[in-house]
């Protein structure tokens, strides 16, 4: 789960890392009055959606009068702002972030993320912040640094000297670096985070570290134990479709293509992705049921793959292992039923009451296409998905 900008800020605050101050508008009238609140002066006027190159888009504009900030927000403010994250559609802006300006001297990039491969928690630091770190990562990635935390040892004076000799930070500001460090590891810890990247960290011209912009992202298995963190979810930034899903514990991310795709087992799903590729397909989504789903789930899975326009077939692929095939087989037939399917329809089922589900399959009168295993049923797909078209 994402946050906004300013709702990180305020996370960082209570830890005690350096934040400007700000303060968040739903309306041009409370972005006005926060002017004066904020001091007057030069300020920052902010979008907050959840995509990355706000600035390149016209989302982030410095402003040197009430007027200025009159017109800014007015112009951002229930517009769509178009980012290279966000795609041709864009996002619609519901708040502004009216911050306080900053004197800038240098620019520096840190973030946090699970390292899979280590099993640790990684800092990556680099001396080029305020750019996208993949291109910093692809043209000179002898500027980034990364540094794992062991788990056992946790937390310690080395990596802030580590970090802070990366930034080519001394005395004073190595000092704020290493307490900067500590602070964000443990709202890592303490929230569960899977994401916390500052971009970009600035040291000011008054010789101060400043987290001048803040992107946090979470674990959405562990949001039960955290419902500070969950309260912070903004629906409106998720796809309606990923919404729905969530209702009903089914784990589904929208993509471009057009077979839909209905499995148990995150691996298998991304089999299952992948193997329709190979055949010339694109998966119109990634979506997990689980191991333990129930009649009512599969329906309400099929119904929530079809709502997308684009999906012109379905695959689904089932190995019945804790989940049993007739199961399957019922809840898609009563969704094919209720939805009036329309496009061709591909199953594959294997494991645990494979012969009964497959029974009820062939009893159903619906005009299914049986698969023996992954590679039929991913054939089968796009070629049907081909012939209808």
């Amino acid at each position: 789960m994402n946050i906004h900008e300013y709702q990180a800020k305020v996370l960082l605050a209570d830890y005690g890392a350096p934040v400007a101050e700000g303060r968040v508008a739903e309306t041009v009238e409370e972005a006005v009055a926060h002017h004066d609140a904020l001091g007057g002066g030069t300020l920052v006027v902010k979008a907050q959606i959840h995509a990355g190159g706000r600035g390149k888009g016209g989302g982030i504009k410095l402003v040197k009068t009430l007027q200025e900030l009159h017109a800014e927000a007015n112009r951002m403010l229930g517009k769509e702002l178009i980012t290279p994250q966000t795609g041709p559609k864009g996002r619609l802006v519901r708040r502004v972030y009216v911050v306080k300006d900053t004197e800038i001297a240098r620019e520096l990039y840190l973030s946090l993320l699970v390292d899979r491969v280590s099993g640790r928690v990684a800092f990556v630091a680099s001396t080029e912040g305020g750019v996208d770190i993949e291109a910093v990562a692809a043209k000179e990635p002898e500027k980034i640094l990364t540094l794992t935390v062991d788990p056992v040892t946790g937390i310690s004076a080395f990596h802030g000297r580590e970090i802070a000799a990366a930034f080519k930070l001394e005395g004073d500001l190595a000092k704020q670096c290493a307490a900067l460090v500590r602070s964000l590891y443990q709202i890592f810890l303490d929230k569960d985070a899977s994401l916390i990247e500052i971009n970009p960290l600035v040291v000011t011209k008054e010789n101060k570290l400043l987290c001048l912009d803040a992107k946090m992202a979470f674990d959405d298995n562990a949001l039960f134990r955290h419902k500070d963190i969950a309260a912070l979810r903004d629906i409106h930034e998720e796809d309606p479709a990923e919404v729905e899903a969530s209702k009903h514990e089914l784990s589904y991310v929208k993509l471009d293509g057009s077979i839909g795709c209905m499995v148990n087992g995150a691996g298998l799903a991304m089999a299952t992705m992948d193997i329709i590729k190979l055949y010339g397909g694109e998966p119109a989504n990634f979506l997990d049921v689980g191991g333990g789903a129930t009649k009512e789930r599969v329906t309400e899975a099929f119904k929530i793959i079809l709502s997308d326009p684009h999906v012109k077939g379905v695959l689904v692929n089932i190995f019945g292992g804790i989940m049993r095939c007739d199961i399957i087989a019922e809840g898609i037939i009563e969704a094919a039923r209720e939805t009036k399917i329309a496009v061709p329809l591909v199953v594959r089922l294997e494991g645990t009451n494979v012969e009964r589900g497959k029974e009820l399959l062939r009893q159903s009168g619906l005009a299914i296409i049986p698969a023996d295993d992954l590679d039929d049923a991913a054939k089968k797909a796009v070629a049907a998905v081909k012939a209808a078209a």
